[in-house]
């Protein structure tokens, strides 16, 4: 898994400098593959922990988690978060994505910055990634 990597890139920072880069994150979201950008999401794929619109697809080919994601661009605080955790988590096996921190904003260093709220989404997120991959690898 490549979280580790990219949570040692917000040590050292200081919360406005986190944010900042978090927001950078953002602009990497990649698109969709052109068979999900041809129709609108299916509600299943939308994360109903989190306030700002987040639609998901989870993929397991082979033992091997591949995330798609769309953000609305109005979001960038968890658009980056998104974009981070499929840089982060695309490549992994399901057991790695099991064994993943249920907050991320924690080893981020964007817990207390980002309040309550967003802590409960970014776990819900989490917890729908995790729940996910153990359902399309059964599939």
């Amino acid at each position: 898994m490549k979280l580790e990597p990219l949570f040692a890139e917000f040590d050292g920072l200081d919360s406005r400098e986190r944010l900042e880069l978090l927001v950078e994150f953002s602009e990497t979201l990649p698109e969709l593959s052109p068979e999900r950008a041809a129709t609108p999401p299916p509600r299943t794929c939308r994360v109903v922990e989190c306030q700002t619109d987040v639609d998901l697809w989870v993929d397991v080919a082979d033992g091997i988690v591949h995330l798609e994601a769309v953000v609305p661009r109005q979001a960038p605080t968890i658009r980056g978060l998104v974009a981070l955790l499929i840089e982060g988590i695309n490549g992994s096996t399901v057991d790695e994505v099991l064994g993943m921190p249920d907050n991320v904003l924690e080893p981020l260093g964007l817990a207390e910055t980002l309040g309550m709220a967003r802590q409960r989404g970014t776990r819900g997120l989490i917890a729908a990634i995790k729940r996910r991959a153990v359902s399309a690898q059964s599939a």
